[in-house]
């Protein structure tokens, strides 16, 4: 889809050209990119972007000036893409604790479009990798646009039109299309989303996308062109908070203990050039952290109390745990290709940089399970090698998936593991049946762990859309490791590498909250506390009902085996709104609980919670509600769609249409994928059909066991004329043939009457 996209648009860069600007020499056509310059990715948007969809080329003119150039026959198939002109951008960022919230407000001209006439326009916003779009609204002259998330019961009481685009173009890019603007019109777009703060190396970053190409620059080189970016910071309240690197000429407006804010907002000559970057520290040269309370709204559907507790490692590097790793890697036949060489590739990096102290194995599975050593190895230069090279020998993509056999594998040679932190670290793109019955095997050898003897962490790493990112999730969280995931191939390498990295820092395990045991009533979230790594703060979050002390006291075991404690303070969540912090993780793990156990009522909270707070889930769906302000100028002020009491909308309400956006969560796996070896990235997506070919796709598959209706419509619209024709006869000389054939048999048998 990502490549198909990039082609639209290059075919509307050329067809672009056709744009006349006048002789005014203030006015410059836009600049295009250089043609040995141009890749496929060069094309994706790496910034807020919208595009007019072009099916009638003829269409393409300067909405002011008319160029009376030669009418253009035929129409594109698929429709290409042309970028709007931007007028103006603002961005807003607010930092809380790991978490940004970002609104963009921009404004972009039909300028490529006849004034005559109206195409659709397709909003593209490029998100990161934990990112999670929030909502987009759209407002043109006549008309405006908004997104809502409604109960997702598999469409059998929404009623409204079916988006034909829409959704994720790749994981990190969400696309929305807003049908029929005129040529000239300014669309103005507010679209916000949310994504984590990477920590690393002692620092909190933040990298948005902010870079335009030139394309988008207004031709009139006179008018003015406003870039605004505002980030406010929110940290531990009465916490020191150091600025270190920025990308954009920030000015401070404001700071307090635990909380600083700067803006950027200049007149320039052309849109900003880079992504925008951000980071800063909160200085501390040990474990550290802080127990945030807030009280539920009257609207909240759980009345219970918020908590959100975060524990930091701190800025001074700490002595890690030597670890007992064993990395379990899938080497099906959906690994083949780039997927295997980038996993590959990633496993030899984290194997080179094993402590020599520590002690690894690598299990290679498909239908069988292939083992470098059937005894721990230490990390020796010598046996990292050896492993490298086993890597290549036997790292072949083929066969099945079987994953319950090398985790049995793993656990065993592992049950052994003194003064170490034992660590199963699974890879994998496919999804199996036996998944909740190696959850409770899992969770069986778990109980049975005695004492403050610490059990296998498992690491989980999910590949592409086939694989059941909530079993790995629930594994990990059953495992007390952690999940990570990477639903493009390329994002494979540093996505991993990533993870590893965090398993293999652990700097406080066996971690343990008093507090717990003495409220009346709590849940949090994971259910299983993980460990702490140096590589990013733990989080905890949840629900309870009772009374918190002053402060809490957290337990654990550090790297070298002795106990720790530490008190942490209570503190009033004035200005963080912990809901919407918490919400993504509480929606992924309740999600992953639903999945393992089957619950539907667990299902019902998850869409509550969803709906509540604004992130999508697998129990919810995107709408786009339109009103036409022309169509009812006095409903028009004030006129909402009616929400029913089951967090459906009413389509019918009066000034409003309903366009319904594809499912945009990841489900739970795809078996028939997974077992016909089908690579990430691979699946094909049909637009959907009228229910009457639908219905007589059952009388082509008698006629040939390969063949449907459908296939058949999709294939007669690439024929042109000639062969259509060519095929019409044919097919009525078959006719008549079959006529004559009918005949003789009635005469023959009037014969032998």
């Amino acid at each position: 889809m990502a490549e198909e996209f990039s082609k639209a648009v290059d075919n509307g860069l050329k067809l672009s050209k056709r744009i006349y600007f006048g002789k005014d020499r203030a006015v410059a056509p836009p600049k295009q990119p250089a043609p040995m310059m141009k890749s496929p990715d060069d094309l994706l948007p790496t910034a807020p972007m919208v595009y007019a969809v072009i099916v009638d080329p003829g269409m393409v003119d300067n909405p002011d000036i008319t160029s009376y150039q030669p009418h253009v026959y035929g129409r594109c198939d698929p429709p290409a893409l042309i970028p709007l002109e931007m007028k103006g951008i603002e961005m807003e960022v607010d930092c809380y604790l790991e978490t940004a919230f970002i609104t963009v407000n921009g404004s972009w001209r039909v300028h490529c479009v006849m004034g005559s006439r109206a195409c659709d326009c397709r909003l593209a916003i490029p998100i990161t990798q934990q990112g999670s779009i929030l909502g987009v609204e759209v407002t043109v002259p006549t008309k405006s646009y908004s997104t809502q998330l409604v109960m997702d019961d598999n469409n059998e009481n929404q009623s409204g039109i079916r988006a034909q685009n829409g959704g994720f173009l790749k994981s990190n890019i969400f696309t929305l299309t807003i049908p029929q603007i005129d040529g000239g019109s300014i669309l103005s777009i507010k679209m916000s989303w949310s994504q984590k703060i990477v920590y690393r190396n002692g620092q909190f970053s933040l990298n948005l996308p902010f870079t335009f190409p030139d394309f988008v620059n207004p031709a009139a080189k006179r008018i003015s062109k406003r870039e605004k970016i505002q980030i406010n910071v929110n940290a531990i309240a009465r916490s020191e908070l150091l600025c270190k690197t920025m990308s954009h000429p920030l000015k401070e407006v404001r700071r307090h203990a635990g909380s600083m804010g700067f803006l950027y907002d200049a007149e320039v000559l052309s849109w900003s050039k880079t992504d925008f970057s951000f980071s800063y520290v909160v200085p501390s040269s040990h474990i550290n952290g802080v127990v945030l309370l807030e009280s539920a709204s009257v609207y909240d559907f759980d009345q219970r109390e918020m908590f959100h507790m975060c524990l930091s490692p701190g800025d001074i590097q700490s002595k890690v745990f030597k670890k007992d790793m064993i990395f379990i890697i899938d080497i099906s036949g959906s690994m083949r290709g780039k997927l295997i060489d980038y996993t590959k590739n990633a496993l030899s990096e984290a194997l080179s940089k094993l402590n020599p102290q520590d002690s690894f194995s690598i299990i290679a599975f498909n239908g069988e399970s292939y083992i470098f050593s059937k005894s721990m190895e230490l990390a020796s230069k010598d046996s990292v090698e050896r492993a490298k090279e086993w890597i290549n020998t036997n790292f072949v993509a083929e066969g099945a998936t079987n994953i319950s056999h090398a985790i049995n594998k793993a656990i065993e040679m592992l049950s052994s593991a003194r003064s170490s932190v034992p660590i199963i670290f699974l890879v994998t793109d496919g999804t199996v049946e036996d998944e909740r019955q190696i959850c409770a095997l899992v969770k069986n050898h778990m109980d049975i762990i005695i004492g403050d003897s610490i059990c296998p962490r498992i690491y989980t790493f999910g590949i592409g859309s086939f694989c059941n990112h909530y079993f790995l999730r629930m594994l990990a969280m059953i495992g007390r490791g952690q999940y990570d995931a990477a639903l493009d191939v390329d994002l494979v390498k540093p996505q991993m590498l990533s993870l590893f990295n965090k398993a293999s820092s652990l700097v406080l395990a066996n971690i343990k909250v008093d507090i717990f045991d003495e409220l009346d009533e709590f849940e949090v979230y994971p259910f299983h506390v993980p460990d702490l790594s140096s590589e990013g703060p733990l989080v905890l979050s949840g629900r309870y009902k009772g009374k918190f002390p002053e402060s809490i006291k957290v337990k654990g075991i550090s790297a070298d085996f002795s106990n720790f404690a530490i008190d942490l303070k209570i503190q009033k969540a004035k200005d963080v709104p912990l809901q919407r912090v918490s919400a993504k993780d509480q929606i992924e793990c309740l999600t992953a609980q639903a999945w393992l156990s089957e619950n539907k009522q667990l299902e019902q909270k998850v869409a509550k919670l969803s709906l509540q707070t604004g992130f999508m889930s697998e129990y919810t769906r995107m709408i786009i509600l339109e009103d036409d302000h022309l169509k009812n100028v006095k409903e028009s002020a004030g006129t909402k769609v009616s929400k029913k009491s089951d967090g459906q909308y009413d389509a019918n309400a009066q000034g409003q249409r309903m366009i319904i956006l594809p499912h945009l969560g990841i489900g739970f796996g795809n078996l028939s994928a997974t077992a016909e070896n089908t690579p990430p990235g691979c699946e094909m997506k049909f637009p959907e059909v009228a229910e009457i070919f639908k219905a007589t796709s059952n009388c082509c598959s008698t006629l040939c066991g390969y063949c449907c209706c459908f296939c058949c419509i999709q294939c007669c619209s690439k024929m042109n004329n000639q062969c259509a024709t060519a095929l019409t006869q044919l097919f009525i000389a078959l006719g008549c043939f079959g006529c004559l054939t009918c005949c003789s048999e009635i005469c023959c048998s009037g014969n032998d009457d």
